[in-house]
């Protein structure tokens, strides 16, 4: 499976795709206040951070292991609190919102992790990557989230699901978190109010 996209299960068992097309909004699907309450953690040790950034749309372009990571307990703190103000500051763009958080959000920016050219000339990450980079990097991408993308991040249309993404699709006109759950519901719905 490609990095970044993950496998969720939905409430009936169903196992699906999800890509939500932005680190910062992968980064709600690990726990936190959520539409539900807070239901899970996923992030409860600094190495789960480090694990879960390896699977992440941060490994795409530039692969990433658990070892490359040097994060402390505060460090992790700070990125869950960060995590958490986005359950607010995520769904007020969807939504056409005013975003309260921004404070938290320029908070957050700083240092990120610094890319350099390798022995055998393809990208690395200079290493160890703290957990502030980490934090910073999420900042960046929250920050142009809300300054240049704020018309792209929608929330999955099915009337029971609050998943968040960011649509790269060409003319922004993405409505389902994923097509083989969300969108395949709703095209079953549509052929049943239509043949009776």
């Amino acid at each position: 499976m490609a990095k970044g996209t993950r496998t969720l299960t939905g409430k009936d068992g169903q196992r699906y795709r999800f890509d939500p097309g932005s680190l910062v909004l992968e980064l709600l699907l690990t726990g936190g206040p959520t539409p539900y309450g807070r239901l899970w953690e996923d992030l409860n040790t600094p190495k789960d951070l480090a694990g879960w950034l390896t699977e992440s749309r941060m490994a795409i372009t530039v692969p990433v292991s658990e070892v490359d990571f040097r994060i402390t307990p505060k460090e992790l703190a700070a990125v869950k609190d960060f995590r958490d103000a986005m359950h607010e500051v995520a769904p007020a763009l969807a939504h056409g919102e005013p975003v309260k958080d921004i404070d938290v959000l320029n908070a957050a920016a700083g240092a990120t992790p610094i890319p350099q050219i390798g022995g055998d000339g393809q990208l690395t990450w200079a290493t160890p990557i703290t957990g502030r980079q980490v934090l910073g990097l999420l900042a960046d991408e929250a920050i142009h989230l809300v300054a240049v993308d704020s018309k792209r991040v929608h929330e999955c249309s099915a009337a029971d699901c609050k998943l968040l993404f960011l649509d790269t699709s060409r003319s922004n006109n993405r409505r389902w978190c994923s097509m083989e759950r969300c969108g395949n519901r709703n095209k079953v719905r549509v052929f049943r109010a239509k043949n009776g």
